[in-house]
């Protein structure tokens, strides 16, 4: 856990800011069950399809996202949320510019 991040009241879209043409990522917790991650992405980037040995969850802070799982696209806005299973083929796209959660339980 990131000690300045402790104890304390946080907004996580504040966390993390966006930077034209990239995909920006920021670690808030790392533990040998899981991580817990805070990503921007500009419009229009996005994460190829690739798949995981762990079920990880999505939760769109702001902005619009695509989620493919196994073929399938689903359209995220903000305070909606996804769970892409362990071992489905998934992609991650930013229809617009959109922050994510992106908690993955090991």
């Amino acid at each position: 856990m990131k000690r300045e991040l402790a104890a304390r009241s946080l907004k996580p879209a504040d966390l993390v800011d966006y930077q034209e043409g990239s995909i920006v990522s920021r670690t808030i917790l790392d533990k040998k069950t899981g991580t817990v991650t805070l990503f921007a992405f500009d419009a229009g980037q996005g994460l190829s399809e690739h798949t995981t040995p762990y079920d990880a969850m999505v939760f769109v802070l702001d902005g619009e996202a695509e989620i493919v799982i196994s073929g399938e696209t689903l359209s995220l806005g903000a305070g909606e949320m996804v769970i892409m299973p362990a071992d489905k083929p998934h992609a991650v796209r930013a229809s617009k510019r959109f922050k994510m959660i992106l908690t993955m339980i090991r």
